[in-house]
């Protein structure tokens, strides 16, 4: 599938923020911790969610759809042992059953996890930790399949090589169901913590949930009633959605924003001289008000830092900005390839490593062919196309699907002509 987009337009309206890709992955694999029911809401109907969403049908799972965005799942009969190969390999969130099953029942089988292009992104940080905890690990090469079981003694303490998220996220998952753990460099991210949100809701006690230093002093209780919980809003779709009115010079209110998760970003593009205003869970954005100039250095860091996943976005604002933008991605040195695409499109851009670059702008970007090379890059060359002159095509829009939620209807809706083909 492609999207053909004629850019040029200033946008109007308003869009509304969905439910984090982020936090709903993992808090559906979260409900394998236990055999009560799970109303789980706010779900975003995106690629990545229904693919975990099949993956807990194919075990077994009791699933039933409450309305749009809403399922009542059950866990009580299943089959961890029996993991569909082709749904795992197909995305990354496949990695968070690992702590879940591994808490449950002391084993998995599990072929290697699929996702974006981004970058080398191992799984030792995971499986350090469940040796640490006990586990033994094999891999068959031939069959491309890990498995996973209980072994030796464990460790109460576990200390991460980084701030690895879906390891924090595994662990957290695993200590629910052992309660006394403790985890060490946790990673902070806001769907960590909506994660430690819902598991509390099953009767765990987290103490130091979005710090670093996380330990689960009670596990889940073994009964009780339903369990409701409402998925956060994605704070990276919002970003995305405001960097697009800013490059766009278009005034729109983004809904239901997840302010406080974004600090950072914000206060970037009050040194770009956006104007916006918040108003409760909306940002107001005055992008035709604005006269946008470089905020000199974007370099991405752990939360609360300034994510990776806004930094592609950031570097199509930077080519309509005034004044040179340096831009350092420490985490994925597959993040930059946008750049060779925009590259194209007519911007100023000075790849200089995996892991740097240089915009210099502002500079009218032309539309032509170009490829999502992945989820970020995807919406990221979107807002580029729309910010363009005359018309693009933007192949291999299936990426963008993983995250964003009926992008084109929604923006068209503002006023965007994008049409999917």
């Amino acid at each position: 599938m492609k999207f053909i987009v004629n850019g040029g337009k200033q946008l109007s309206g308003e869009i509304d923020v969905r439910g984090s890709k982020n936090a709903a992955t993992p808090i559906l694999a979260a409900t394998l911790l236990t055999d009560r029911t799970c109303v789980i809401k706010n779900l975003p109907l995106i690629g990545d969610v229904l693919i975990v969403i099949n993956i807990l049908e194919e075990l077994g799972a009791d699933i039933e759809w409450i309305d749009e965005r809403s399922i009542r799942i059950k866990n009580n009969e299943f089959d961890p042992f029996d993991l569909p190969r082709d749904l795992v390999r197909k995305i990354r969130s496949s990695i968070l059953l690992i702590g879940p099953i591994l808490a449950r029942y002391g084993k998995i089988k599990l072929n290697t996890p699929g996702g974006c292009h981004i970058g080398v992104r191992p799984m030792d940080a995971h499986f350090d930790a469940f040796k640490d905890l006990g586990f033994n690990v094999d891999y068959d090469e031939k069959e491309d399949l890990y498995t996973v079981q209980k072994g030796g003694e464990s460790l109460k303490k576990i200390t991460l090589k980084e701030f690895s998220v879906t390891a924090t996220e595994n662990l957290l998952m695993y200590g629910a169901m052992n309660p006394g753990l403790q985890i060490e460099i946790a990673a902070t991210e806001p769907h960590v913590v909506d994660l430690g949100k819902f598991i509390s809701k099953l009767g765990a006690e987290i103490e130091g949930l979005g710090t670093h230093d996380i330990k689960v002093n009670k596990g889940i209780d073994a009964g009780g009633g339903d369990v409701e919980h409402n998925i956060t809003s994605d704070y990276i779709e919002a970003g995305t959605y405001i960097v697009l009115a800013a490059a766009t010079k278009s005034n729109l209110r983004i809904k239901n924003v997840p302010v406080g998760d974004l600090v950072i970003p914000l206060l970037k593009l009050r040194e770009s001289n956006l104007i916006y205003e918040i108003d409760g869970k909306d940002v107001i954005v005055k992008g035709a008000e604005s006269e946008l100039v470089s905020p000199g250095k974007i370099m991405t860091q752990p939360h609360p830092g300034f994510p990776s996943d806004l930094q592609a976005p950031f570097g199509v604002l930077a080519t309509q900005a005034r004044g040179t933008t340096k831009i350092f991605d420490t985490l994925y040195e597959g993040r930059l390839k946008y750049l060779y695409e925009l590259d194209k499109m007519g911007a100023a851009v000075e790849i200089l490593g995996p892991h740097r670059a240089i915009i210099k702008g502002p500079k009218h970007l032309h539309g032509k062919n170009v490829e999502s090379l992945d989820l970020r890059a995807g919406a990221t060359l979107i807002i580029a196309a729309l910010v363009a002159e005359g018309e693009s095509t933007l192949h291999g829009v299936e990426q963008i699907d993983r995250g964003y939620e009926k992008i084109e209807e929604r923006l068209s809706a503002i006023g965007a002509d994008i049409k999917r083909i």
